[in-house]
């Protein structure tokens, strides 16, 4: 192994792992903020008393949850043509991310919601609020707080899981990876620094979870 010949290649791939990292980065941020709105309309409708709704968001939740993502994407990108409906790499991404993130940020907010008890909610009403004033004033401020580890462990792990839309030829952090490596056929180099700037966003996101946590605990977001 040479070890000089692997640290050349890494550092001549850096900046174009760098360009990539970026748009991992842009593809969890696009898909948490868009997944957001979705997941807390699931959540809400998964405990409306509407049976049929419940029965629906129910069944996206379990498909999402119980399908790999990677088949998600490939039924989004390649499936839906056949309907006359065709995505670029990067909406088919994004909409493939955005929904399965939030599936699984439903059932967080859910718990959330759930978390806050019923006794509140009818002290509440007993005060004349209503049920979008209760949820707004009393249930969400408290199930912000519980659901927020959850929500930054689901944002990392949406960096991690961006590396799959690469086999729609979207050029994130992997796909540069593999495309340096077809050019020097050498793949240790950027392979490890790749998994480094993987790493790297990583650690930055925990650091600002653990921020916005401290704040919320002093009730200060």
């Amino acid at each position: 192994m040479d070890l000089s010949f692997i640290l050349q290649s890494a550092l001549q791939a850096l900046p174009v792992l760098i360009q990539g990292a970026g748009i991992t980065l842009a593809f969890a941020l696009a898909a948490m903020v868009l997944g957001l709105p979705l997941g807390f309309a699931v959540a809400l409708a998964r405990l409306s008393r509407f049976a049929p709704l419940r029965w629906l968001t129910g069944l996206y939740v379990s498909f999402i949850r119980g399908t790999p993502l990677l088949v998600q994407i490939f039924v989004i990108y390649y499936g839906l043509p056949s309907f006359g409906i065709t995505l670029s790499p990067v909406v088919g991404g994004v909409l493939a991310l955005t929904l399965n993130a939030g599936a699984y940020l439903s059932e967080t907010i859910r718990a959330a919601i759930l978390s806050v008890g019923r006794g509140q909610r009818e002290a509440a009403y007993s005060l004349g609020l209503t049920g979008a004033q209760t949820m707004r004033l009393i249930v969400l401020p408290q199930a912000l707080r519980v659901a927020a580890p959850s929500l930054g462990n689901s944002l990392i792990g949406l960096v991690k899981d961006t590396s799959l839309v690469s086999v729609i030829t979207v050029v994130e952090l992997l796909r540069s990876a593999q495309l340096v490596i077809a050019r020097t056929f050498e793949p240790f180099g950027p392979y490890l620094t790749a998994a480094l700037l993987y790493w790297a966003i990583s650690a930055v996101l925990e650091v600002v979870q653990r921020g916005v946590e401290r704040r919320l605990s002093r009730g200060t977001v």
